[in-house]
């Protein structure tokens, strides 16, 4: 394989954020290769017959000089025709719109004229600027983790040694608001004690938010219950056997704790109440949207109109006119021409991957919404059992070609956006010898039969089975079992425990 072959199978597993970071280094360092201009400023001939690209400065400001000032007969008429209407509206109602608080003008300048200079001061404001607001200027600070913590770090640790331990164990925080250090270590490394280093963290652990500066998930508990002073031993108890907790092993829980079983339904619903992770509002990085590289929408017969979402196409050209222009004066046999050779090679190519790994997008996005229609019209319980292999044969591609594509490209459809590899499914036979199944559709199927169940009539996978099977699905109970696990959904046994014991704290 090539080179370029092997870079172009890369850049169809790309993603919109990696292929732009690509095509920018590959622009940087290529002078052949340049981004095209936005659709609302295209860089064809102009009126006067000169590209944009290639007339000069003063041939561009005298250009926009004189459109500029072109006579605009919508605005005369647009201007003529309100001051008309101010003028009529004044003499039938005896009003004056241009002075109407003639008394709130001189005096709201004299009486805070600091605020009026602070005003023409700022981007945009004042009469005197006739530049755009920015909107970033007003938007407030994302306050972070670190940030609130260090507000509060003077009113509770005191002199310049605790302040800098403080500051070195906020440094090993973790979005969560966890301590992933070991204090002694720490306290070798900063040539202190280590009883100043428990001392300081113990200080720490009092800020908020409660539940900051854990180690474990049982001491980010407990700071919160000693905060709320709900931390007598019988909780101290149960939150040194959470893992019977996850068991709902509430039995082993009643005995280790001493109390029974309408005690710890009051324990049970203090826990719940609590933040295990009480950092996690203070992230600093913010979600990033996921772009779709297809959008799926209904035509008007009937069918499905599949497109290439044109926010999400790289857009790049090859100056032919600069490269014409310089390879006339560099000798053929000189470096400079071999470099400009190679940059047009290299830009052309570039190119022509971008074109095919859009048409190859295309392909596959178009077989997929054939192949799963049901599932665009009906919802999941109608997605087609589907794999590689079947996609791949319908388009004349090879499956590695198709599972690059389908890798980190999403679909917006009507039925919401979602990653190509979702509608890729193992198929699940039929019971009454009709169609299969997808395991996907299963899935949802097992999850809504969980949902509905009451507390009187929990579902066994073996229960499960059966209904499945009267609604034409041929399925294993382990593949009931795998599924429902897979869901993080509990047993049958522990949900009965735990609706039951819902329903006391309800009632």
């Amino acid at each position: 394989m090539t080179p370029q072959l092997m870079q172009s199978i890369q850049l169809l597993q790309m993603t919109h954020f990696e292929l732009n970071q690509f095509i920018e280094l590959e622009v940087e360092k290529n002078p052949l290769l340049e981004f095209a201009a936005n659709d609302d400023s295209p860089t064809g001939p102009d009126r006067h017959g000169k590209d944009d690209l290639h007339i000069t400065q003063d041939e561009r400001s005298d250009r926009d000089n004189a459109e500029a000032a072109t006579f605009d007969p919508l605005g005369d008429v647009y201007d003529s025709a309100t001051s008309a209407t101010g003028e009529r509206m004044s003499e039938q109602l005896d009003a004056n719109f241009e002075n109407v608080f003639p008394d709130d003008t001189a005096p709201q300048r004299a009486d805070a004229p600091e605020l009026l200079s602070q005003w023409k001061s700022m981007p945009g404001g004042g009469e005197e600027s006739s530049d755009g607001y920015d909107l970033d200027d007003f938007v407030a600070n994302r306050v972070t983790l670190r940030d609130f913590l260090n507000e509060q770090v003077p009113f509770s640790v005191h002199g310049a040694a605790d302040l800098l331990i403080a500051q070195h164990l906020i440094d090993q925080l973790d979005e969560a608001g966890y301590l992933h250090a070991d204090i002694v270590e720490m306290a070798e490394r900063l040539g202190c004690a280590t009883v100043d280093v428990a001392r300081v963290l113990d200080s720490l652990q009092q800020l908020d938010p409660p539940g900051v500066f854990a180690r474990t998930l049982s001491e980010c508990l407990a700071i919160q219950l000693r905060a709320r002073d709900r931390l007598d031993p019988a909780m101290a108890a149960l939150l040194d056997n959470l893992e019977l907790l996850a068991r709902r092993d509430f039995a082993s829980l009643k005995r280790i704790c001493g109390v029974d079983e309408e005690d710890l339904l009051d324990m049970l619903a203090e826990i719940r109440k609590l933040d295990p992770k009480p950092g996690t509002g203070f992230e600093a990085s913010p979600s990033e949207a996921i772009m779709p590289d297809i959008v799926v929408r209904p035509a008007q017969d009937g069918s499905w109109a599949v497109e290439l979402n044109p926010d999400a196409l790289p857009r790049v050209l090859v100056n032919q006119t600069y490269y014409a222009t310089v390879s006339r004066h560099a000798p053929k046999n000189s470096a400079d021409h071999a470099f400009l050779t190679d940059c047009l090679q290299t830009a052309n190519w570039l190119t022509r991957s971008l074109d095919q790994r859009a048409k190859t997008i295309m392909k596959v996005a178009t077989e997929i919404v054939r192949q799963q229609d049901a599932f665009l019209i009906n919802g999941v319980d109608h997605l087609r059992p589907l794999n590689l292999k079947t996609v791949a044969d319908a388009i004349k591609m090879h499956e590695s070609t198709v599972s690059r594509v389908t890798s980190n490209k999403y679909m917006l459809t009507p039925r919401g956006l979602f990653e190509l590899k979702y509608f890729f499914t193992v198929s699940i036979g039929s019971a009454e010898g009709g169609d299969s199944h997808s395991a996907e559709s299963v899935r949802h199927r097992i999850r809504n039969m969980i949902v509905l169940e009451s507390p009187e009539a929990v579902l066994s996978d073996d229960d499960i089975v059966d209904l499945l099977k009267k609604g034409g699905v041929d399925i294993a109970r382990r593949t009931v079992a795998k599924y429902r696990e897979a869901m993080n959904i509990a047993s049958s046994v522990q949900r009965r425990r735990e609706k039951k014991a819902m329903a006391k704290v309800s009632a």
